[in-house]
């Protein structure tokens, strides 16, 4: 008999305020474990811009974390792959002391896999099993190429990565940051995978799930939970018993040092942040789109010289504070627009942008106080939708620049990939040829455009 621990994280996203418990329990289970083997991996999303920490350092400060815990192997998410720039994500993992296991991303130069990456992992126990590890991450096919890497379907990749684990190992494991839907189409269709580690739908299994015979774990978002996987196998290196628990971060012991530890990964973030000074601004630009100088009147300006386009829209609920008379640095326009999100140039016919403005106008009510979550959004709601270059007379009539709309003409709009991802406005993905601007998020055009009109 041979008995297995692995211990998981997966969407962490930056919450550093749930580390220091998540960091205890760990070196607990590893230090007071009476099983033969003890395991320790990450599924992704481990980083979040949203943190000024993570931004400040493209992230290597959560690597250092992973590191100070020993992970024996990890693979990315989107926030890792999509929200840094080809090199940043090429460095991110220069001083990791785990193996990246990713399987699916590829340079789109050199065609090869990620210089940083292994399609696989093969682990040998002190008692001669073999578990192979995989690693996939979500096939983003619109905007991986945009950062000239090359991303594989599923489909593409695990039926060979599969077939030769299983004439090498006595275990496969996937490290899968695909999603729940797709966690559960590969168990009917791979039950020679023993174990999915599941993640990036942020779900969560506290006992598991048995999916034709394969085991699937999650644990949730944030660190709020923490995964545990036990594995028995007999003599004949078969397995005779796996089960899934996890463990609520919240019903863990808080010591007083921990809230010393947190402020300071916030402030540390802060202050190197606020060590980059953009622009000096000669009067407090207002979140509040009611009052003098609305600070979304200077972001429609920079989105659509950005664009180079006849008109931008963007929405209130993207600026989370003011900006205040005087210097402004990197950490104001974190704070303001911690989003990962970029700016998009759309193209498209006279008639479709008409019935995307009527989109807009239908949803305008309900998105005003929407409580939006996810898709590189970072804030509370959606907001009041506004408009450069657009108008609309009281026979929905619309105009560019004051003049009417030619229906077959091409016009091009300065918007955002969120509203792409976004259910409310489907004439952006059905008639919009869309170019989503990597690699700056919007608050580095922005920057860059009050750097330009407000100079220090």
């Amino acid at each position: 008999m041979e008995t297995i621990k692995i211990i998981h994280t997966n969407d962490l996203h930056s919450h550093f305020e749930n580390f220091p418990r998540i960091k205890r329990f760990i070196e607990d289970k590893r230090t007071n474990n009476s099983d033969d083997e003890f395991y320790l991996f990450d599924i992704g999303d481990a980083m979040d811009r949203a943190h000024p920490l993570t931004d400040a350092t493209d992230g290597k400060s959560n690597i250092e974390w992973l590191n100070s815990l020993k992970y024996d192997a990890a693979t990315i998410g989107n926030n890792e792959g999509l929200g840094n720039s080809h090199s940043e994500l090429n460095h991110l993992y220069g001083k990791a002391n785990f193996e990246v296991i990713l399987g699916n991303l590829f340079d789109k130069e050199t065609g090869k896999l990620a210089s940083f990456a292994k399609p696989y992992k093969i682990i040998e126990t002190k008692k001669n099993t073999k578990i192979g590890v995989l690693g996939l991450t979500a096939p983003y096919i619109l905007t991986y190429p945009l950062l000239d890497w090359d991303i594989h379907l599923i489909q593409e990749t695990l039926p060979g990565l599969v077939s030769k684990l299983e004439k090498d190992c006595d275990v496969i494991i996937l490290l899968s940051h695909l999603g729940v839907s797709m966690d559960r189409r590969i168990a009917k269709k791979y039950p020679q995978i023993d174990v999915v580690i599941g993640s990036h739908t942020h779900h969560l299994f506290e006992k598991g799930e048995m999916d034709n015979g394969v085991l699937l774990a999650a644990a949730g978002k944030y660190g709020q939970n923490i995964g545990e996987i036990n594995l028995v196998l007999d003599d004949d290196k078969k397995i005779t018993r796996k089960d899934a628990v996890t463990t609520r971060t919240s019903s863990l012991q808080e010591n007083p040092e921990d809230k010393a530890w947190i402020d300071g990964k916030m402030h540390q973030g802060e202050q190197l942040l606020d060590e980059v000074k953009v622009a000096n601004i000669p009067q407090t630009m207002s979140r509040n789109i009611n009052k003098e100088n609305p600070v979304i009147e200077e972001g429609l300006t920079a989105i659509k010289e950005f664009a180079d386009a006849d008109a931008a829209i963007l929405s209130s609920g993207l600026f989370l504070q003011s900006l205040h008379k005087g210097t402004v640095s990197k950490n104001d326009l974190h704070k303001m627009l911690p989003h990962a999100i970029h700016v998009m140039r759309t193209k498209m016919s006279g008639d479709n942008v008409w019935r995307l403005v009527m989109e807009m106008e239908k949803n305008r009510a309900f998105l005003r106080n929407h409580p939006q979550k996810g898709m590189g959004f970072r804030g509370k709601t959606f907001g009041e939708i506004v408009y450069r270059g657009i108008s609309i007379d009281d026979k929905k009539n619309v105009y560019i620049n004051g003049e009417a709309i030619h229906k077959k003409k091409e016009y091009t709009l300065a918007l955002l990939d969120h509203y792409l991802f976004v259910p409310y406005f489907p004439s952006i993905e059905i008639s919009g040829n869309n170019d989503i601007l990597y690699p700056k998020f919007l608050r580095s055009v922005f920057g860059d455009y009050l750097s330009k009109k407000y100079p220090i």
